[in-house]
Parts: structure tokens; sequence; C-alpha cells
């Protein structure tokens, strides 16, 4: 993916609604629509202010263009104000939707349509038109993933310019801020989350994340806890605390180990300590993380052995 963000930057010009829709006539068709079309796809709705229909596809088709993010473009056409052009698009009813690609239309459906097909209406206009910011986040992640945290973080900041409800993002910027030591930050910016949004799978993972680090940071060093288990291998505070201090050292994989190794030797010591600490190593992780996903099999086949 070719990644044209940098931090500090500022959106590209067109992102704001009133570029992404206006009102049309006759006069500019061939600005607004036709030219317009050689750069990003244009839906051009034809519309009468008597048509009842009209009302209600209308303000969905303009949600679903700001849902696309600047990938689409709406001009709306009065019909009765502008007949002739109506007329040359052959327009016998309304609502009737075109979409314009490259100077010609390419598509079109007539009366009010579930939301539904209005999304498949612009994906389908949009195939190939370039990345999405959803490719942006799953980029950004795997440049974090490879210790980049600076420069996924100047990425999410910018989806986050163009969509600040995007709660993936926001997980990602908060992510790289522990990354790169300023986990304070993070928790300030994970306090002002609206509920809502707090309840987002990446943003609990994150908190999740800050909980287990802030924790981890509480204990001592690994060689203690090796040395101690040495001495004695059922020592199972001493198991629990070196899996902490292999968690904050980022050395998740050796603290799956050890809090594994724990719940086989004593499942239900301290209150099912182990067990509680895993599920949340694998939420801070995410769920589909690979050594999330290895280390619920290996704890369900302990479950059920």
């Amino acid at each position: 993916m070719d990644l044209t963000f940098n931090a500090g930057a500022k959106p590209p010009a067109g992102s704001a609604a009133a570029d992404l829709i206006k009102d049309g006539r006759t006069a500019t068709f061939v600005a607004d629509v036709i030219e317009a079309s050689r750069k990003v796809p244009v839906i051009v709705d034809f519309w009468a202010t008597w048509c009842g229909p009209c009302k209600q596809l209308g303000p969905a088709l303009e949600k679903a263009v700001l849902a696309a993010k600047g990938a689409v473009r709406m001009v709306k056409i009065d019909v009765d104000k502008n007949q002739d052009l109506a007329a040359q698009l052959r327009v016998q009813s309304v609502p009737t939707v075109y979409a314009f690609k490259d100077g010609r239309p390419v598509d079109a459906f007539t009366g009010a349509v579930p939301e539904s097909q209005l999304k498949q209406f612009i994906q389908r206009l949009t195939a190939g038109a370039g990345p999405s910011l959803d490719d942006y986040v799953a980029e950004a992640k795997t440049i974090l993933a490879e210790g980049d945290a600076q420069t996924a973080a100047g990425i999410f900041q910018q989806v986050l310019q163009h969509d600040p409800d995007n709660a993936a993002a926001l997980a990602g910027l908060l992510r790289c801020l522990m990354a790169l030591g300023d986990t304070g930050q993070a928790e300030a910016m994970l306090a002002q989350v609206p509920p809502e949004m707090a309840r987002h799978a990446d943003i609990a993972a994150v908190r999740t994340a800050i909980e287990l680090a802030r924790h981890a940071g509480e204990v001592g060093e690994a060689a203690d806890f090796r040395r101690r288990l040495a001495q004695n291998a059922d020592d199972h505070q001493a198991r629990f605390d070196l899996a902490m201090a292999y968690y904050a050292g980022n050395e998740p994989e050796a603290a799956v180990d050890e809090l594994l190794e724990l719940f086989r030797r004593d499942r239900a010591w301290n209150d099912d300590a182990a067990r509680k600490q895993l599920v949340k190593i694998f939420e801070a992780l995410g769920f589909t993380h690979p050594l999330a996903k290895s280390g619920r099999s290996r704890l369900s086949t302990l479950l059920f052995s």
C-alpha cells in the first residue's frame, strides 16, 4: 500500500461535506459531474420537492456518501428546475440515481432502496479506487507490530482527523503511545473517550493492556523469580510474578507459558488467578493475535484434560 499520511499533515482538500455533496444544475453539470468523475466517482441524485420517496432516499444517500470519506461525491439535481437535463438522461421517474466514473455513467437505479443496497452501490462504484481508512488502519497496525511506533502513530492520527470516531485507529494510537513510553498520555486520552466508543473491543483491549502494564511494572526482576522457582518449582506466587515480569519486559509469549504452567500445576490457586490473567493478556493482545489464539487453544486443552 502506498501510504501518503504523515504526522502533522492536514486532511486532503475536498473531504468536507460541502465539497462531497452539492446542488447541481444544467449549466454546471459538465464540471460538477462529467469532469469531476474523472478524478473521483460522482453519484447524481435526480429528485423533486413533491416526491415522497425522494425525501427518504436523499438523506440516506447523503449519509452513505459521507461514510465513504471522500471516495465518492454526490450532486443533487432538482428535475423541475432542470427539465432539459433530466430529459437528456432519460429520467422518467424520481428518484433516479446515476453513478458517473471517468466521465460516463456506469450504474443507476430508480426508487428508494434500503441502506444496505446503497452501500453495495457505492462499493461497486469505488472498487479499486484506492485504499480506505480501514486499509490505513491495518497498515498502521502492521507497522506498529514491526516496531515503528512513531510512523504508525502518524498514520493513526491522520485516520482520526478524517474519522474522529474510528475506535480501531484510536486504540492503535493509544498502543503507539504505550510503545513510545508515554502510557500516562494514553491513560489521559482513554479517560476522555465517550462511553459508547469505550465499549468497542479495541478500546477495551487497550484499557486491559494498560492495567496489565501497570501491574507488571510493580513486580521485581525476572531473574529473582527464576531463582525462587529453581529452589521450589511449586512457588506459585513466584511463577505468577515471573509471568508479569516477562510481560513487563515485552515477552508476552514467555508470560503466557508461565501462566499456563501455573494453571497446569494448580488451576484453583489464588482464586483462579492464572486463568484470569491469561484472559486479560489475550484481550490486551487482541483475540485474533496468533499468540492469543494459540494460548486459548492450549488453555482449552488444559481445561478439558
